[in-house]
């Protein structure tokens, strides 16, 4: 059986949906059997009200921006049809789902919360098990896992998706060969990988070769090495064979 599961962030007016904060974008990613897959759901939202100075330094989300942007209430039923029965993976799980939740109940479903229709995984919880004691914030693990997160000069949600996505798999990847055999064929093509980072389109990284100078000097720190070991320098011989 296929799993399906939906990386998820949020940007927000502030920091608390009980001080009337609001939703102001939605990111999410669909992993398919722990392989990316190109099922997006990305909005901005109208909030009708002032975002806190606070807020608009982490994001640079701006009030003018967000004018004739669609409200949650327009997109309710398209976002919980994307989302509905996958695992939701979330950094920081009660923050997002708090404000989501909040805004589901200002609009009428207030019958309805994620957890309902959704599995959840909060991964600062899961990175907070695995390295106990230390820094687990998205830029912290980015750094941990070695997953580029350069373009993260401000926060946004559908970006921090993506890092996050990247950042979950090279966290959970010692679990995924057994998980793999057990759904091989089930909707990936043969032979993927089973864990592919998000593309971002990163600039291909530049190749700097030795220049003759820069040989010439190499060549003779080999012959020195070759010297003082009494003609057993491994690098040498590899030149020469």
């Amino acid at each position: 059986m296929s799993q399906r599961q939906i990386i998820l962030d949020t940007e927000t007016t502030g920091l608390d949906p009980t001080q009337g904060h609001r939703v102001i974008e939605i990111g999410c990613l669909e992993l398919l059997n722990r392989r990316p897959t190109d099922q997006r759901f990305h909005v901005y939202l109208q909030p009708d009200r002032t975002i806190d100075e606070d807020a608009i330094r982490v994001h640079g989300i701006t009030n003018e921006f967000l004018a004739d942007q669609p409200r949650f209430a327009d997109i309710a039923d398209e976002f919980l049809n994307f989302v509905r029965d996958a695992e939701l993976i979330i950094h920081n799980a009660p923050f997002d789902l708090g404000f989501l939740n909040h805004e589901l109940r200002r609009c009428g479903r207030g019958h309805l919360t994620l957890e309902q229709i959704c599995k959840v995984k909060d991964t600062l919880l899961l990175a907070r098990q695995r390295h106990p004691g230390q820094r687990n914030s998205l830029d912290a693990l980015c750094k941990r896992y070695n997953v580029d997160n350069t373009q993260r000069t401000l926060h946004g949600a559908l970006l921090d998706a993506e890092i996050l996505a990247d950042v979950y798999l090279a966290m959970t990847r010692q679990q995924s060969s057994m998980f793999v055999r057990e759904v091989a064929g089930a909707a990936a093509a043969p032979n993927q990988p089973a864990w592919r980072p998000a593309r971002r389109n990163r600039p291909p990284l530049p190749v700097i070769r030795a220049d003759a100078g820069e040989n010439a000097e190499h060549a003779r720190y080999l012959e020195m090495l070759d010297k003082s070991s009494g003609g057993s320098c491994v690098w040498r011989r590899l030149e020469t064979a």
